[in-house]
Order: structure tokens, then sequence, then C-alpha cells
């Protein structure tokens, strides 16, 4: 794994890949490390898409289809839920097959919930048949462990910030330009043509996997590595990170689902007015995304979390507030600062995961590429997990928004529970990783410890 080189075997495969070494970094690993970065974040933008299409089809879903709010809430919870548990094995298929060469298989998958959709989506169509449907788009959900885990072991540890934050952040994108692509059709030909945008994403899917196949490459060293995600399930820094993780991204994706819903529920929006508001929020949370993996390079990863959990909770008041008073104007200033903080803690969160265990491998008496090493392996291995359970909790929230409107006919309630959640989050980021740093990694070390969390 050490060299100036970045030698094949054919097919795409690179054997010899050591980022932590400036030389080879310079003369090689960072051209080779962008451009697979460009085209990972292009199939993860349009997986995002679909994952979240059932955020825009619900717009569409008017009287003639029979289904109500609460009905609504469970498609595009089901979509959240299967999105979420296939970004386990998602995960492990970037070791197992290549991350190009999954990749390209991924991206082509998505053509089945697309082309699924289309021939369902009408008035007549059953219940069950939507959710079946919508069950289908979560493989989209699953694109995203597995371009983290690739692009993860592409980049050296003082880049992956920034790295995972721009592959997240364009990746997250695809939930806005989705919905502002819906709020086009609805705008243009009317609420009654859904097909024409699923069209539009077919030759896009298509586009995707051809770019993937002939200028990605897959890793060598990844593959090799077999037995890291047995230690990643046994470390328990990934259950931790994967609870503050449910905070950033499952109020991410979990606000991306609901936002149009709640708008035509609660503030009695037409599909147009709610479609033409929808996308603000995902949009500047996903742009934001790469700022927080780049603060989280200079200050610190936890500082970052914290911070922006702090303003999660003073922002989820406001919503409760402006719910409370039916003020549609304050509401859309609490909700969308709500999804420029995820963006944020998203980009802040992944920055943790690899300081945390090339700390641990320092703690360990590991030195150089040997601790470098050992930090992509378990990195790698616990972002599908983390990835994963912080994609539950926008199942959760979806869930609480359909509890919530069942039984008061208002989301008030479910802001409240957001809130308790997010001042958790606070004590558990302050007591791990702030207020002892070296209790990150005193399960494996000694005190001595202590200093190598500076980059967490």
């Amino acid at each position: 794994m050490t060299g100036t080189t970045a030698p094949r075997k054919g097919g795409r495969w690179i054997e010899q890949w050591d980022p932590e070494d400036e030389t080879f970094w310079q003369e090689t690993g960072e051209r080779v490390a962008r451009r697979n970065l460009v085209y990972s974040v292009l199939s993860e933008h349009i997986g995002f898409s679909i994952w979240t299409l059932w955020s825009v089809m619900v717009l569409f879903m008017g009287p003639q289809y029979g289904i109500d709010p609460a009905g609504k809430f469970f498609l595009i919870a089901t979509a959240t839920f299967v999105g979420a548990l296939v970004r386990v094995p998602y995960t492990f298929a970037v070791a197992r097959f290549g991350g190009r060469n999954w990749t390209v298989f991924s991206a082509l998958l998505l053509l089945a919930p697309t082309v699924a959709a289309m021939l369902v989506m009408e008035p007549g169509t059953s219940y069950g048949t939507f959710l079946a449907v919508a069950a289908l788009t979560g493989v989209g959900g699953g694109n995203f462990a597995s371009s983290m885990t690739n692009i993860n072991a592409f980049f050296p540890l003082r880049k992956k910030g920034w790295a995972l934050g721009l592959n997240a952040g364009g990746g997250n994108i695809g939930v806005p330009v989705v919905q502002l692509a819906g709020l086009l059709v609805i705008a243009t030909a009317g609420a009654g043509h859904p097909r024409f945008l699923l069209g539009a994403y077919i030759p896009l899917i298509v586009i995707a996997a051809v770019l993937a196949a002939v200028r990605m490459d897959n890793l060598a060293p990844v593959r090799n590595d077999t037995g890291a995600v047995r230690e990643a399930i046994k470390d328990a820094h990934t259950w931790i990170m994967s609870f503050l993780y449910i905070g950033t991204f499952g109020s991410f994706i979990g606000y991306s689902f609901a936002f149009g819903l709640v708008l035509q529920t609660q503030f009695g929006r037409t599909p147009l007015q709610a479609a033409s508001l929808t996308f603000i929020g995902p949009l500047l949370g996903s742009l934001i995304r790469p700022v927080g993996g780049a603060l989280a390079d200079r200050f610190g990863g936890a500082r970052i979390t914290l911070g922006t959990f702090v303003a999660m909770a003073a922002a989820t008041g406001v919503v409760v507030f402006a719910s409370q008073r039916q003020s549609l104007t304050v509401f859309l200033v609490g909700f969308v600062a709500l999804f420029v903080l995820s963006g944020l803690g998203n980009g802040s969160t992944y920055k943790m995961i690899p300081g945390i265990f090339q700390a641990k491998a320092l703690a360990r008496g590991m030195s150089g590429e040997a601790a470098a090493a050992y930090g992509r392996r378990l990195s790698g291995a616990s972002m599908g997990l983390i990835g994963a359970v912080g994609a539950l909790g926008g199942l959760g929230i979806n869930l609480v928004f359909r509890e919530a409107f069942l039984t008061s006919g208002s989301g008030t309630a479910a802001f409240v529970t957001f809130l308790g959640f997010y001042a958790l989050c606070c004590a558990v980021t302050w007591a791990v990783y702030l207020r002892r740093p070296a209790a990150a990694v005193v399960q494996t070390a000694g005190a001595e410890a202590k200093p190598q969390l500076t980059s967490v």
C-alpha cells in the first residue's frame, strides 16, 4: 500500500494506494482521487433524487387518489426505512466488488424504481402497490453509504472533512433538484402529469452509470480488507456516532421528505405552493455540508457538531412557536434554519469518524501509515453502519409527524419531541468528545491518548 505510483492489474483496479504519502499524493493520488470524487457525486446525486422521489410524488396525489395525509406520510416513511436498511449491504459491497464496479451497478439499479413508478402513478392504483413502489425507491438511499465508504479510502485524513463533505453535499443536492423538477412539472404541465418527471430521470441514470464505468477506479486494498466491519460493530464509537448522525442526517432526510406535506397539511398550501417552497431547505442544507466538513477540519468536528445541535434546538423552538401561532413566515425561517444546521452537522459528524479511529490507532502504539491504514479500515466499515442508523432518524421523523397529525391535526407535538432529542444530542457530544477528550479512546488506551483527539 505504499509507493509513488498507482499500479493497476486491469479492469480499472488500482493495487497500491497510500494517500498519506505526500509524494504519492502530489504526483498521482490527488488527481485520481478528485476524478473518482466527481463521478461518485454524480451517481450519489441521482440516487438521492430517486430515494426522495415520493416526497414529490405525494404532491401530485390529489383527492382522486383517495389517500389521506397519514397515508402519505407512511409512503414516504416506507421509502426512508428501506433506504436506511440497504445502506448496510451497500457499505460492504464496496469491499466485495470494488467501488467503481458497485457504483455502476447501483446506478443502473435506480432504473427499477423509476420505471415502476411510471407504470403505477395514476388514480385507482391500490395503496399496497404504491407502498411497494415507494419501498423500491429505497435502493437510492444505499448509494450514499457505498459512495462515502469508497471516497473515504481515496483521501488522506487531513482532506477527509472536505472530500466527504463535498461528496455527501453533492449527493444531498439530489433532494432539492428532484423537488425543483417536480415544481417545474406542476407549474407547466399541472399536477396530473407525474410521469413527465419520472421520464426525465431515466436517461440521467444511464449517463451516470456509463460515466462511472469509464472514469472511476476500484481500490484493491479496500477490496482485500474483509475483517474491519466486525471490529467496527464491536466499537462503542460506531454506535455513539450513529446516534449523533440521527440528529444531523436523520433530520435532513426526514425533513426533506416531510416538508412539502407539512406545508400542505398544516398550512393549507396547494401542490404548486408547497413545491415552490419545499426545495429551499434541502438545497441550502446540501450546499453547506462541505462547509461543515471544512470547519471541522479546521476547528475539530466535535466542537462544530455541538454548536450545531445547540443551534438546532434553538431553531426548533422557533418552529414550535410558529406552529402554535400558525405563522407561515416564521415557520419557514425556523424550518429552513434547521435544514442549514443539519447540513453543517452532517459534514462535521462525518469528519469526526476517521479522526476517532486514527486516534485510537495512535493510542494503541501504531504510527505513520499503519495508523492511517487502521483509521481508513475502521472508518470505512463504520460509515455504512452510521449512515444506516442515521437514515433511520428520517423514518422516525416521518412517523412522529404522522402520529402528531393523526392525533391533533398539527405538527407542534412532533417538533417538541425533536427539541428534546436535540438537547440529548448536545449532552452526548459534550460528555463523550469534549468534556474529557481522552474518553474517546479510553476503552483501548490509557490516559496518554488524550492529545491524540485534536482532529476529532
